[in-house]
């Protein structure tokens, strides 16, 4: 990857993380939602006083990464063996196209808001129930899903990836332990959603979700610093 793609994909991917944590603005302004109980997406709900900002951080953030990824793609790293560069990673071309799915798919999550808070209405959480809710419904569930099924491929695969390539790299040291609680935190999210959806309480499914959510953001922070050292010190 040339020095210039390298840095352009570095600073797509580090605006992406941070659009990606435009959720934090809960704290500092009155949402109604509690955040350790209630879905990140449900702040972007139809119904909800600022679900137009929340919405648009998510396209802007799902731009962004989904920019990033295909930047990155282009120029995927190559593996050096005796100071010659012996073609394409598989594992970084799968990790770019990984990116590229869950960038894609989180600009599809803002188009296809959710009308209504399940897990604080009880109307909405029993019309969600009947199957009396819009489609999107659904259709936010498959998209959500897919977005962070290409998040933890991109993750591992990446991490993978800069390994290979340079264990020096802020990723390659990092990225494993972050790889580990992603998962971790994707396992307590599954679990919440699960008790949720079975009627046997929240589990703290928001905080689960949240953590869940903000490791994606380090990561794409810690990957995007990798590509920028990179590019900085001339590796190839």
């Amino acid at each position: 990857m040339s020095r210039r793609v390298t840095r352009t994909a570095a600073a797509l991917l580090a605006l992406g993380a941070l659009a990606y944590t435009a959720w934090v603005l809960e704290v500092l302004v009155r949402t109604g939602l509690d955040p350790v109980r209630t879905y990140v997406s449900e702040l972007a709900a139809a119904d909800q006083p600022l679900g137009g900002l929340f919405r648009a951080t998510d396209l802007t953030a799902g731009l962004l990464v989904l920019a990033g990824a295909l930047t990155g793609l282009a120029g995927a790293w190559g593996r050096r063996r005796g100071g010659r560069t012996t073609g394409r990673d598989p594992w970084a071309l799968a990790g770019w196209i990984a990116l590229a799915v869950f960038g894609a798919a989180t600009v599809a999550d803002s188009r296809l808001p959710l009308s209504c808070a399940p897990t604080v209405d009880p109307v909405c959480a029993a019309r969600e129930t009947a199957g009396l809710v819009p489609a999107t419904h659904a259709a936010h569930a498959v998209s959500s899903s897919l977005a962070m099924t290409g998040a933890l491929a991109a993750l591992v695969a990446l991490t993978v990836a800069a390994r290979r390539h340079d264990r020096r790299l802020p990723l390659a040291r990092t990225g494993p332990v972050l790889v580990a609680l992603e998962f971790a935190a994707t396992a307590w999210t599954l679990a919440a959603v699960a008790a949720f959806e079975a009627g046997k309480g929240i589990w703290a499914l928001g905080a689960g979700q949240r953590l869940q959510v903000l490791l994606v953001a380090v990561w794409l922070a810690v990957l995007a610093y990798s590509l920028a050292t990179d590019a900085r010190e001339g590796r190839r």
